[in-house]
């Protein structure tokens, strides 16, 4: 009997107990159902209102709008902002180009109005899209790259030429005095003390005593003093080996180590040392070897080349006895 109780016990349990599964799944159902009734009524509301102009609706649905506007402007307000910053740099960069053009420019010889021309354009209109803000940004950063890599370029350039211009500026292509003719040119002739042949080291410039003797380039002053033969005598070094000396001076007006400009007055024209007359006996040594400053003189535009050609071909130096006069 005991045995009995307890199977009808067991049999009812597991009935209550299948029956509060199938009621709690079925108050799920019945809970998801209601959601999505509640969410498709509330949509259809809220369509229907926001359509018709139901006071209530018509407020949440500019509440959410205006909200939504605002998202979207600040998010325009930040990119405009960064955008704002690119351009600015950008502009910088450019105003840096085009001053490092106007420097190249000057240093090559070119106008930079010329370069500045806008060409003339034209032909048909065919439209693109527009751009997109990761397309916009990318073709601003590329921009910016590219004005890096050219402003580089223009200070190498503009390097490069102001070293070749100062290597032009060192070479004595100036006159040495502003008024004079040539009295003896470079080369052999008969010497006015010997009476006999002898290898003229430079050239002679016929002009009045005091007549202001010039540095034909920039250098430094490395000899300032009276020489047995030369008389006061002056000597600059134009760097690269190369030196010009100014000879039978009647006053030196620099002394050794000044640094002088090209056309600044070192001395005035005399007629000491080993000298005939008032004249100025000018020099052009390359490597210490006596060179025709005529070539020198007669312009820039050959005067590296033909400087090289002296050191490769030098020339025998005078004797001391038969120094210019």
């Amino acid at each position: 009997m005991q045995f009995i109780i307890t199977d009808a016990w067991l049999a009812k349990s597991r009935a209550v107990h299948l029956s509060g599964t199938r009621l709690v799944l079925a108050v799920a159902a019945l809970s998801l159902v209601l959601m999505l009734t509640a969410a498709a009524l509330y949509h259809w509301v809220f369509l229907k209102g926001a359509r018709e102009g139901w006071p209530v609706v018509g407020t949440l649905v500019r509440l959410v709008v205006q909200d939504e506007f605002e998202q979207r402007d600040r998010f325009m307000r930040e990119n405009l902002d960064a955008m704002a910053r690119k351009l600015g740099d950008m502009q910088a960069k450019m105003l840096q180009l085009e001053s490092l053009g106007d420097r190249v420019s000057g240093l090559a010889g070119v106008n930079p109005n010329e370069v500045r021309s806008n060409p003339a354009r034209g032909g048909i209109l065919v439209e693109g899209r527009s751009l997109s803000m990761q397309e916009l940004q990318s073709t601003l950063s590329d921009l910016d790259r590219l004005a890096a890599e050219r402003a580089d370029l223009l200070t190498v350039m503009e390097s490069r030429l102001i070293d070749q211009r100062l290597k032009k500026m060192m070479l004595p292509t100036q006159k040495p005095v502003h008024s004079g003719n040539v009295g003896s040119a470079y080369g052999w002739r008969i010497d006015p003390f010997t009476g006999r042949s002898a290898l003229h080291t430079g050239l002679d410039f016929q002009a009045d005593a005091g007549t202001p003797i010039l540095a034909a380039a920039g250098g430094v002053v490395v000899a300032s003093e009276m020489h047995p033969q030369f008389g006061n005598m002056v000597e600059v070094d134009h760097g690269n080996d190369l030196v010009t000396r100014y000879a039978h001076a009647s006053k030196l007006l620099v002394k050794k180590g000044d640094l002088v400009k090209r056309g600044q007055k070192l001395a005035e024209v005399g007629s000491t040392g080993r000298s005939t007359g008032p004249h100025l006996h000018f020099e052009v040594l390359v490597q210490g070897v006596q060179q025709d400053p005529h070539k020198f003189l007669s312009g820039p535009k050959n005067t590296a080349a033909l400087a090289q050609l002296a050191v490769a071909t030098p020339q025998p130096a005078p004797l001391p006895g038969r120094l210019g006069r």
